[in-house]
């Protein structure tokens, strides 16, 4: 008999798991993780190369460019969202506009690619002679760029609308494949920093061409006019989202520079790089929410159930990687960052919880968004104004600072899961009943 108590105990964790691998919330956010995954590796192999290869003096110059790049690129992930939402909704109620939707948003869009373009090449003479770079090439080939990854957004945020995920996963991983490869390629025959901004073109252009190849098929579709402007509400909330959420994780790094001294400055400035390596590790997790919530409310159903186990994978993921940085956080910051950083240690474990943190506040922002609830908007000003507040008062060392950004961003947990408590019930059909957006022939 206990044989076969214990028998039957396998046989329904064995049954449990085969359901989590049924899951599709489960195999959705794996998928979209590999592809993270692979072009989160990617991007370190890119630094990695281009340090070795050029030296520190050089190299500093391809960080001031790719420093302004991920500036430009904040319109991209507006973009990803508001187009993501807009798709979804278009999905759920079975219209075929997508094939509208990109051609008029790539028009659109052109615009300020084309003003991007003739504002860096007016600027490249003054910022190179500004930051001591021997040509003006790498400016142009950045503003190139920038002008491009707002390109790459609109088939990206309509992959993700879609809920393609695999494309959407191999779109993010070649990027950085190809970026990688050709930073090796170009360096090795000399050519430098233009070879290394380059590298960021090409990665872009690849990942471009494929997202067209993978909406290939709504080519074909006679699709009706949508109607653009019913985004632009929408696009504020997102901007405020996104732009929240990405001033939490730099603007603790610019004051901590500017109240540390040079060498305690150095070591937050790669505590918070660690910190982020679990942000960006689970960022998976809210891209796969964000289409789900939206589906879930255009078809009329309780988007609650998708929110818990979202913030129950990424939660898993996050307390795999805290194990890891509390029981060998030496061997963390040696790998990233050599043993000149060995004062970084003790810290490694807070600042390992500031990155889950940080990553359940954009989950639950990605699910306010999707609902489009603006009340989270003051909540996340006020998060900001606080994390800033307390490093302006408490900045002594190194871990006063970790303390301050630990309770700016526990501090907004807290207060956007109450502002979800509250919000849950009352997310029924009824409630949430949104105009759809409209589409003419």
């Amino acid at each position: 008999m206990p044989g076969t108590v214990q028998t039957g105990a396998r046989l329904g964790l064995g049954q449990r798991l085969a359901q989590v691998r049924q899951n599709r919330l489960v195999r959705q956010n794996l998928v979209l993780f590999v592809g993270g995954l692979v072009a989160g590796i990617g991007g370190f192999v890119y630094h990695a190369i281009a340090g070795r290869v050029l030296g520190p003096a050089t190299y500093g110059q391809v960080a001031f460019l790719i420093a302004v790049y991920a500036v430009g690129t904040a319109p991209a992930l507006i973009l990803i969202v508001v187009l993501a939402r807009y798709t979804a909704t278009l999905a759920a109620r079975g219209d075929a506009g997508v094939r509208s939707l990109l051609g008029r948003t790539a028009r659109l869009v052109a615009i300020p690619c084309l003003v991007a373009v003739i504002l860096t090449s007016l600027l490249a003479r003054p910022v190179a002679a500004f930051e001591h770079l021997g040509s003006t090439i790498p400016i142009l080939i950045l503003g190139f760029s920038i002008a491009l990854i707002w390109q790459v957004a609109i088939p990206r945020g309509i992959l993700q609308g879609l809920q393609r995920f695999p494309a959407l996963s191999l779109n993010l991983s070649l990027e950085l494949v190809v970026r990688t490869l050709a930073v090796f390629a170009l360096l090795r025959a000399g050519y430098a920093v233009s070879g290394a901004m380059a590298a960021v073109f090409l990665g872009l252009a690849a990942s471009f061409v494929l997202g067209l190849y993978t909406l290939r098929d709504h080519f074909k579709r006679v699709g009706a006019r949508v109607q653009l402007r019913v985004m632009a509400g929408f696009s504020l909330t997102a901007a405020a989202g996104i732009i929240g959420i990405q001033i939490l994780y730099n603007q603790d790094v610019i004051l901590a520079e500017h109240y540390l001294n040079s060498h305690d400055g150095g070591i937050y400035g790669g505590l918070n790089k660690i910190g982020t390596i679990l942000f960006f590790l689970t960022l998976s997790v809210s891209q796969v929410l964000f289409p789900r919530v939206v589906e879930a409310v255009a078809k009329e159903q309780h988007p609650g159930r998708i929110l818990l186990y979202s913030a129950g994978i990424l939660s898993a993921l996050g307390l795999c990687a805290l194990v890891v940085f509390a029981v060998v956080p030496g061997l963390v910051v040696g790998i990233l960052f050599g043993p000149r950083f060995s004062d970084a240690t003790p810290y490694v474990f807070p600042v390992g919880v500031i990155g889950l943190a940080l990553s359940l506040d954009n989950l639950l922002v990605q699910f306010f968004m999707a609902v489009h609830d603006r009340v989270f908007v003051p909540i996340l000003a006020l998060a900001v104004v606080a994390e800033g507040g307390l490093i302006f008062l408490f900045h002594a060392r190194v871990g006063q600072v970790v303390l301050d950004v630990l309770v700016a961003l526990i501090g907004l947990l807290v207060l956007l899961t109450i502002r979800c408590y509250v919000l849950l019930p009352t997310l029924h059909a009824g409630s949430l009943r949104e105009e759809l957006p409209p589409i003419t022939a």
